[in-house]
């Protein structure tokens, strides 16, 4: 058993240090804590690297720089002179020379932009399909397809060719021929939108010059305000233009600004002055019986397409809508009361809260070409709305729909919501 050394006699680097420097405090100050700048010290010393030295290869061991263009040139030039003096062995031996010193600058960098451009699974993938493609071409071979196409190719009859080549010919212009019909058809599409849009932007502006003349019109010393019967004529006239060249969006807007202007409500007047008369909370006081309208819509919306249109809150009292289509609008709160519905098409319109008739239920009628209108009790007040179409009519109060099935007719009743039943038909047909 070997006997451990004894820490006694373990030589104290301290000690040596003091002999090797020849300071008797080394020692106390290795002791003292010193210790850890002098290790430090000693742990930044460089040891330099031992010095080899260099010997130089033999040239036949040096490697020879292939991307040299000197020498790639050099090597065109043999194939040349194998060309030009039609020496075989000269010229073959100058282009695989050619051929590997140029594959060895090519791989390089081939392999330097795979690496760069594809990711591992991307290089992988692009082996995969190679393989599967040389796979292919070998497993077609066995099946005897190459040998086919050798027979085919060995079978056909090449002057027959031109007849084919005439039929390829004709199927590519047939081919122009759709794709110019394509392109016109493109053009025509945008030349339409483009057209719409020009149109839509030409109404509003005639629509905004409208609202500006018939604003002059109204804020004029001597205009809306007084009893002028030619500037209300001029101002039924211009309404009556504009409504029959706007779609209807257009109508809408128009019907929209006229009614809550207060130009389509019947205005109560001084009969002598012509001047409006003041209800006493800041507007004009209404007359349905006696009151006249700046603009009387008339027959202005006869046949008309509102479709979809918003008509909230809009005034078309005593219009005649016949056979016009209010389908899908938005009729809440609208006035109807003497308007004439005849064969309108109010499919899906929403009628909450709208005004059919003026005075009870009980009481009221449809308006009459000779009996005047009593305001009071609803007689004569009301919509006429025979052989309308109320299919999916939305929001439709129990008086509502009371009204239109005592004075709708047959056709009318049959397509109210909730039915008529136990309502009698005051019609008769």
């Amino acid at each position: 058993m070997t006997d451990r050394p004894d820490s006694s006699q373990t030589p104290n680097p301290s000690k040596t240090l003091q002999d090797r420097n020849g300071n008797p405090n080394s020692a106390s100050q290795a002791s003292s804590g010193d210790s850890f700048s002098t290790s430090t010290e000693q742990a930044n010393i460089v040891i330099p690297p031992p010095q080899i030295p260099s010997q130089r290869k033999p040239l036949y061991l040096q490697e020879v720089d292939s991307s040299n263009p000197w020498l790639l040139l050099a090597t065109v030039a043999v194939m040349g002179i194998g060309l030009w003096s039609n020496v075989a062995w000269i010229g073959f031996s100058g282009a695989l020379v050619a051929l590997f010193l140029s594959l060895r600058v090519i791989l390089p960098s081939l392999q330097g932009w795979i690496s760069r451009y594809l990711t591992p699974n991307e290089r992988r993938t692009v082996f995969g399909f190679i393989v599967f493609l040389l796979a292919v071409a070998s497993l077609i071979k066995y099946f005897g397809f190459y040998r086919i196409i050798s027979n085919w190719l060995n079978n056909f009859k090449y002057d027959e060719f031109g007849s084919w080549a005439e039929w390829v010919g004709a199927l590519g212009q047939i081919m122009i021929a759709i794709l110019a019909v394509y392109v016109a058809w493109e053009q025509y599409v945008i030349s339409k939108d483009l057209t719409i849009q020009q149109n839509r932007i030409t109404q509003q502006q005639t629509i905004d010059a409208y609202f500006q003349g018939i604003s002059d019109l109204a804020l004029d010393e001597e205009g809306l305000l007084e009893d002028w019967p030619q500037e209300r004529a001029i101002a039924e006239g211009r309404t009556a233009a504009l409504m029959s060249s706007v779609d209807a969006t257009g109508k809408a807007k128009i019907l929209r600004f006229l009614s809550q202007s207060k130009l389509l409500t019947p205005i109560a007047r001084d009969r002598y002055l012509g001047r409006p008369i003041l209800d006493g909370s800041g507007g004009y006081a209404e007359d349905r019986s006696q009151g006249i309208r700046v603009i009387n819509l008339g027959v202005m919306l006869a046949l008309a397409d509102l479709a979809g249109q918003d008509l909230r809150w809009t005034d078309l009292s005593e219009a005649n809508m016949v056979r016009a289509n209010l389908s899908y609008c938005d009729l809440v709160k609208a006035n109807l009361s003497r308007t004439i519905l005849y064969e309108a098409n109010l499919r899906g319109a929403d009628l909450k809260g709208a005004r059919l008739f003026y005075g009870s239920v009980e009481t009221a009628s449809p308006r009459s070409r000779n009996a005047p209108a009593n305001y009071q009790t609803g007689a004569h007040t009301g919509t006429v709305i025979e052989n309308a179409d109320l299919t999916g009519v939305q929001n439709l109060s129990e008086e509502q729909r009371y009204y239109c099935c005592a004075w709708g007719g047959e056709k009318t009743r049959s397509t109210i919501p909730g039915g008529c039943e136990g309502i009698p038909n005051q019609l008769g047909r």
